[in-house]
């Protein structure tokens, strides 16, 4: 069986290579050629449906060029994540319209729309977005990663300054769940099963993220949790995924974020649980 894991092409740092390592030797253990190929060596005009290529049975697609992934699947090759699936999961905004009614979340206002050259030129809408969701409340940019482009303003001023700072750009605003400030559970999902989970927690910010400054430890959620957790991947279409829940009141867990593409590197040295072999096995399983 031959595959490519299809990574961006020009995101190159080490932790990154480490998770397209571990995936290559989890495909190799099961008799697959995993080749590596970045978006600029499948370049083509978009006519040309990638010929020169041979077709793989599969693409492991570890990237978000959505448009990339769509062109492969007009060519007809299986991608794991669908081009669908990550696009609801690479805009947090598409991946509360999708889990809306389906999952629990915080109760989240999707601010309006605005252009670049115009930007927020007018607040009101924050004034009633707050008074809705109370204080403090989150801000969410549509498009970020490792919790960059996350915050939490305190009062209108502090929320005021956040937007001013993100411009143009599409924007969500959340209810903050103040019993899960600083802490999560990251809950690895592959096809319908739980396969590992650790707990992050940051005494020094409201975000968990390991790459903030956060710590990790193993964790075993409870059965709602994962069931929140697999229900989410179901819903989003996903064949894996690394689900963010939060602590809610009386323990009830709320989805946080859905990520396509998780770095599991982390939850591999919190839980010696390497999450390749389990991706690959689906992979292969599913062919």
């Amino acid at each position: 069986m031959t595959g490519w894991i299809v990574v961006n092409s020009f995101v190159s740092s080490n932790k990154f290579k480490e998770i397209y390592s571990l995936l290559q030797a989890s495909a190799s253990r099961l008799d697959i050629d995993l080749e590596l190929k970045t978006g600029a060596d499948l370049l083509c005009h978009v006519s040309d449906n990638f010929s020169g290529f041979n077709k793989p049975d599969f693409v492991l697609f570890w990237d978000k060029d959505v448009y990339l992934a769509r062109r492969l699947e007009v060519w007809g090759v299986r991608l794991f994540n669908s081009s669908h699936a990550i696009g609801l999961c690479d805009n947090k905004i598409e991946t509360a319209l999708a889990l809306n009614g389906k999952v629990d979340m915080p109760k989240t206002i999707i601010a309006p729309k605005t252009f670049e050259g115009v930007g927020y030129s007018n607040l009101d809408f924050l004034d009633k977005a707050i008074s809705i969701l109370g204080l403090p409340v989150i801000i969410k940019e549509a498009y970020g990663s490792f919790g960059q482009q996350v915050y939490l303003a305190h009062n209108f001023e502090e929320a005021k300054q956040i937007v001013t700072k993100i411009g143009h750009k599409d924007f969500l605003m959340q209810e903050f769940i103040s019993s899960s400030s600083g802490r999560d559970i990251r809950i690895n999902v592959v096809g319908d099963q739980v396969i590992a989970s650790m707990l992050r927690y940051n005494e020094n910010d409201f975000r968990s993220n390991i790459s903030n400054g956060g710590s990790m430890k193993e964790f075993l959620p409870n059965d709602e949790q994962k069931a929140l957790a697999i229900k989410a991947v179901k819903t989003l279409g996903l064949d894996f995924a690394g689900v963010d829940v939060l602590f809610g009141e009386d323990n009830k867990p709320y989805i946080c974020e859905v990520n396509s593409n998780p770095h599991f590197k982390s939850t591999l040295e919190c839980t010696g649980i390497d999450l390749s072999e389990s991706i690959v096995k689906h992979i292969k399983n599913s062919i």
